[in-house]
């Protein structure tokens, strides 16, 4: 059931929400994460009343990797394939994810479908469970600052996976990217996530765009980066027809010959003439919450929300 191959447009799987009792596992499909602050996030789930366990490779290294492709992507199939497994949580982004995006069990996503939450590097995994299987994910994570876990992070992450609820996205004025905002609203379905994954999985992971609000979001790249990946994009017709852009945190990036980050997206993004709602926090920044990518959303300017159908 592939969407390019002709799934009808409003075929959709929403994964069950959380519940008390509920198994959750953490695995590592990129690059090897810190072990005390997972150890410390499946606490933090553990006192939402779920069962927390753990891939078999979940802390290995190899490299920049957290084991082999092999290993990893045992890792992800086998919580795919585990109908006691209720949601999959990625340890960290960094590194990798891109290289097993197209070997995941996509038969067993549809047969029993679950929340894959991270985001970073993992929104190669979002892409291609959404251009395979039209499956809904969360765009998120359990994030540190200064070694915890906001208030905020939390129940935005909480309310995503446990309950029904609509989830509203404000722009926070202090963000660099909310200077980026336009005029108008737009509704459609929430894609994307980081852009540079967005970019690399163009040509076999990336999903129609049309008629979809993209969500971008990136850190630590130079400007050069960025400015190649959004005219790859543009000039090959991927961002053709979107109705709207949310932009996330972009962070860790220096002015280069008095060029900033939000001068290029804004050279980049006003060329698709679509509403832009920037300044959410939604990424690598200070306090990010969590979104559901797949979902219907509806971005609004006037109000400078992001409305996300639970």
């Amino acid at each position: 059931m592939n969407v390019e191959a002709g799934v009808a447009d409003d075929f959709v799987l929403v994964p069950p929400r959380l519940k008390t009792g509920d198994k959750v596992r953490f695995i590592s499909t990129a690059s090897t994460p810190d072990k005390a602050a997972v150890l410390q996030r499946a606490k933090i789930l553990e006192g939402w009343g779920l069962k927390v366990d753990f891939g078999e490779h979940a802390f290995h290294k190899l490299a920049y990797l957290a084991g082999t492709d092999d290993e990893r992507l045992h890792d992800l199939n086998l919580a795919l394939r585990d109908p006691e497994v209720r949601a999959v949580f990625a340890t960290r982004g960094g590194k990798g994810s891109y290289r097993i995006a197209d070997c995941m069990d996509f038969d067993a996503v549809r047969r029993d479908p679950k929340f894959l939450i991270g985001f970073s590097d993992i929104t190669a995994l979002h892409l291609s469970l959404w251009k395979h299987c039209r499956v809904i994910g969360v765009h998120g994570a359990l994030m540190e600052d200064e070694g915890q876990v906001s208030e905020e992070n939390e129940e935005a992450l909480r309310k995503v996976l446990m309950t029904s609820e609509p989830i509203v996205i404000r722009s926070r004025r202090d963000e660099p990217t909310s200077a980026l905002t336009t005029t108008g609203s737009a509704t459609g379905r929430l894609i994307g996530g980081n852009l540079d994954m967005i970019s690399t999985a163009a040509g076999w992971a990336l999903p129609r765009l049309c008629g979809a609000i993209l969500l971008i979001e990136a850190a630590d790249m130079y400007l050069g980066q960025v400015d190649r990946q959004l005219t790859m994009l543009r000039k090959a017709g991927h961002l053709s027809s979107l109705a709207g852009v949310a932009v996330g945190q972009f962070t860790k990036f220096k002015t280069r010959g008095g060029l900033t980050i939000i001068e290029l997206l804004r050279e980049h993004l006003e060329r698709l003439s679509v509403p832009i709602l920037g300044g959410l926090p939604l990424g690598h920044g200070n306090k990010p919450v969590s979104a559901l990518v797949g979902a219907i959303a509806s971005l609004d300017t006037a109000s400078r929300e992001l409305t996300i159908a639970g």
